[in-house]
């Protein structure tokens, strides 16, 4: 259903407060409140952390480097088991060493790991941005309680002043009636003492005002004051499709567990890399030559870890786990927010029923005060009776109010709850 117009009272301070005053949406707040907020500063600390991670990873294309070296003295060296005759059979020495640098060049994994651990990083960095999300997005329902808040109040005020004005108009009419004899002098001291009254709900509502602005502007880091004019939002209709941030990191958090699950099986494929060693030892590759000399050595390996086969049932396993226990997390979800969906529906179709008894009460509780009003010129009603039929409209009138603001509110929250 659409959203009727809130009050006239709304319209009318809202007219007042613009004359001076800057303007205000709710979308507004939204906006700025979202970046106001610190935590809005997580995005670049994500994408930065996001970027150095990928490009760690980047680096595993690169051919990986090592340094060795040793000295040894052996209990026994590789011996020649037999003697020839006019032939000395060279015998290695038992103290030996070696310095050599290895250059390996990963090729399987330029295909398969590296790809996979890219999709790890940045499906770790879209669950860290998707909570961020649903974190700001709670900021909704605070702004939504302090812009409604500071709109019920305005409207309070303006009540009250509107009430005032009728009040001063009875005193006016009221000094005549005495002046003619048809109305006790004690007759204004009783309207003056409803004026102060009426004065004295306007400065507790002003500071209760105050109070909500001051809150609302820190949230939004934008002065708000009594000139400051909070508008009406503008007609809403909810959409049945939830589009709430949470989906996003259900989602998010999934397709995390699918990149760490092709890791896990990626982790059980063999290895295939190109290496070059080359150094400088005694003996060299000629192991029957006891000198110092250069060596190369240049060739394929192939290599398979099968220990990784003893865990890899079990952290597949684990990694359902996991996804089942995102499933139930969205279930829950999901089901929670339907509950208050449905009980905020039925909260607004009650708030309709109600204000729509409210704005007939409000037009008989008017005209019995008008008609009280131009009796009291001629003293056939006393000033307290006249006050009665004041406070009677006045009561009609705040429950509109009362009634008015908190639908509006209600379908505001409602959007809340479902997603925009």
């Amino acid at each position: 259903m659409k959203l009727k117009t809130i009050t006239t009272f709304i319209l009318i301070i809202s007219a007042l407060l613009s004359i001076n005053g800057q303007s205000l949406t709710l979308e507004e707040c939204y906006d700025l409140a979202e970046k106001n907020f610190p935590l809005v500063r997580q995005y670049d600390l994500i994408e930065r952390s996001e970027d150095i991670n990928l490009s760690n990873v980047a680096k595993g294309h690169l051919p990986r480097l090592s340094v060795s070296g040793q000295m040894t003295h052996q209990s026994d060296v590789v011996r020649i088991p037999f003697s020839m005759p006019n032939m000395e059979i060279p015998t290695l020495s038992r103290n030996q060493y070696r310095v050599q640098g290895e250059v390996v060049q990963p090729i399987s994994d330029m295909f398969t790991t590296l790809r996979y651990q890219r999709n790890i990083v940045k499906s770790d960095a879209e669950v860290e941005r998707k909570r961020t999300d649903v974190e700001l997005y709670q900021l909704k329902e605070r702004i939504n309680q302090l812009y409604f808040g500071i709109l019920m109040t305005d409207a309070q005020i303006t009540q009250v002043e509107l009430m005032m004005k009728d009040v001063d108009a009875a005193i006016s009419k009221n000094k005549i009636a005495i002046e003619n004899g048809v109305a006790l002098k004690s007759s204004a001291d009783i309207l003056r003492a409803e004026l102060l009254k009426a004065e004295q709900k306007t400065i507790e509502l002003e500071a209760m005002r105050t109070g909500l602005a001051e809150t609302l502007s820190i949230f939004i880091d934008r002065e708000i004051d009594e000139h400051t004019t909070l508008q009406e939002p503008a007609e809403i209709t909810v959409s049945p499709q939830i589009l709430r941030p949470e989906l996003q990191l259900f989602e998010a958090q999934k397709s995390n567990i699918q990149a760490k699950s092709k890791m896990i099986d990626a982790g059980i494929m063999p290895r295939l890399n190109l290496f070059a060693q080359g150094g400088y030892g005694k003996p060299a590759l000629n192991m029957l030559e006891d000198k110092s000399d250069f060596y190369f050595i240049g060739a394929v390996r192939l290599s398979w870890n099968i220990s990784n086969l003893y865990t890899h049932r079990k952290e597949k396993q684990q990694l359902r786990v996991n996804q089942n226990a995102v499933d139930l997390q969205k279930d829950a979800f999901l089901f929670n927010l339907r509950i208050n969906a449905t009980q905020q529906n039925n909260s607004i179709d009650k708030y309709q029923k109600i204000i729509e008894k409210d704005r007939e009460i409000v037009k008989l509780r008017e005209s019995a005060r008008k008609s009280a009003e131009s009796q009291l010129e001629y003293g056939t009603v006393t000033a307290s009776d006249y006050l009665q039929y004041i406070n009677a409209e006045e009561q009609a009138k705040q429950n509109l109010i009362f009634h008015s603001i908190p639908e509006l509110a209600e379908r505001h929250t409602l959007k809340t709850t479902i997603g925009y």
